[in-house]
């Protein structure tokens, strides 16, 4: 029977829209997080009879005809790409992007990777990293006599050495925007690689036009939203249950039909 089939599609893709919806409720305080969104299409259409075939030989045609849907796919889980809250931390070394753009990293494997976490930290040779110890690109490194640090809004990165009064520029932030941020791949531990779908990174210092600026001793929160999520998951669920019980009454049919004596 074909309901049961297409039953069996819608709770495979609702399945898959509970599995996006978990991930985006584990990951609300994950900084700098971007929740997903899972999107669907309706799959091939059978045509019983094709709207607009001759229906006499007066020349009448059929008006609506009959297609015979077989079900749901997934076409895409997509990433929204938008500000999530900045937090204050009080730590000299968190820093926030508000607005556009994504801070460089430098993978073990050499390949830059993007990440919007900003919560970074300095290693045993003063530079600056990320929580898992990858370069923040430009490199930039803290000297061991520095009294303080700070990060402007369009990233000059200054230090005030001990026995001096006048801050020093030891670095700039740089940041990078793709044309399509939903296209990057994302590889865990808050980063993503540029992919072909994203197009090229393009850099420039933050504050420039199209660039968001930098907020020290902030980070970005996740811009995931509790309740949105909750009630996304309980359609989800009733929307897994309906087709169950498309099944559950596909069966009964079946099991009526093969009971039938001549």
């Amino acid at each position: 029977m074909r309901a049961l089939r297409i039953a069996a599609t819608g709770m495979a893709a609702q399945q898959l829209n509970v599995e996006t919806i978990s991930n985006n409720i584990a990951n609300m305080n994950t900084v700098g997080f971007k929740r997903q969104r899972a999107e669907f299409q309706d799959l091939l259409y059978q045509n019983v009879e094709r709207m607009g075939a001759q229906s006499s030989d007066t020349g009448t045609v059929v008006p609506t005809g009959i297609q015979l849907g077989s079900g749901v796919k997934t076409g895409a889980v997509y990433r929204i790409t938008t500000q999530g809250t900045l937090t204050q931390t009080g730590n000299k070394y968190d820093v926030a992007i508000d607005g556009k753009g994504y801070f460089q990293i430098q993978m073990p494997t050499g390949e830059t990777a993007y990440t919007r976490a900003g919560n970074f930290a300095v290693n045993q040779a003063g530079q600056l990293v990320t929580t898992d110890g990858y370069s923040v690109l430009p490199q930039i490194t803290i000297p061991q006599t520095a009294t303080d640090v700070s990060i402007s809004a369009s990233g000059q990165v200054q230090v005030t050495l001990a026995g001096q009064s006048a801050p020093t520029q030891v670095g700039q932030l740089q940041l990078a925007t793709f044309f399509n941020e939903a296209g990057l791949e994302a590889i865990g531990s808050n980063l993503f690689l540029q992919s072909g779908a994203s197009g090229s990174p393009n850099v420039a210092s933050p504050g420039t036009t199209g660039y968001g600026q930098i907020r020290q001793n902030f980070i970005e929160s996740s811009n995931v939203d509790a309740v949105t999520e909750v009630s996304s998951l309980i359609v989800a669920q009733r929307a897994y249950e309906m087709n169950s019980k498309v099944v559950t009454t596909a069966d009964q049919m079946l099991a009526t039909a093969s009971q039938l004596k001549t």
